[in-house]
């Protein structure tokens, strides 16, 4: 087989529907939009309701999205365990190991699980009881 025999599966490609090219293509005259009226005229934004109030405007609206909100990437302290003893943990770190997708606004220590190592984590939150068992373990722990 060549490049110059490839072609594509049976099916999977159609030829685009020409509008208003005549009336023998079966879309002439009209396009296919029927006779008169609104849709025939032209183009009706989405959630428009011939002029009746809008559902997404007659429901209530509840509650507040605080614009400032910071979300924390969360990792266990049992994840921290798969690292070598006396090791740094830094985010950039966590990256890499796949530990955590994305940083979002800052790392969190959660107390999930036990710690078995000696570690020192630099993260921008600790829970307190995972600071506790960080230290328990005979490790140190850094606010960035």
């Amino acid at each position: 087989m060549n490049l110059n025999e490839l072609q594509p599966a049976a099916g999977s490609r159609h030829v685009r529907n020409r509008v208003g090219r005549g009336t023998s293509s079966g879309n002439g005259k009209t396009s296919g939009r029927g006779q008169k009226g609104q849709k025939a005229r032209g183009k009706v934004r989405l959630g428009f309701e011939g002029g009746q109030m809008p559902l997404y405007r007659r429901i209530p609206k509840r509650g507040f999205t605080n614009i400032s909100r910071k979300e924390f990437a969360v990792v266990n302290l049992n994840k921290l365990n798969s690292f070598d003893d006396g090791t740094e943990i830094t985010p950039t770190l966590l990256i890499e190991n796949g530990i955590v997708k994305n940083q979002k606004s800052g790392i969190n220590i959660l107390a999930v699980g036990q710690l078995e190592k000696k570690l020192t984590v630099k993260a921008h939150k600790f829970f307190a009881t995972a600071v506790a068992a960080i230290e328990q373990a005979g490790g140190s722990t850094d606010v960035l």
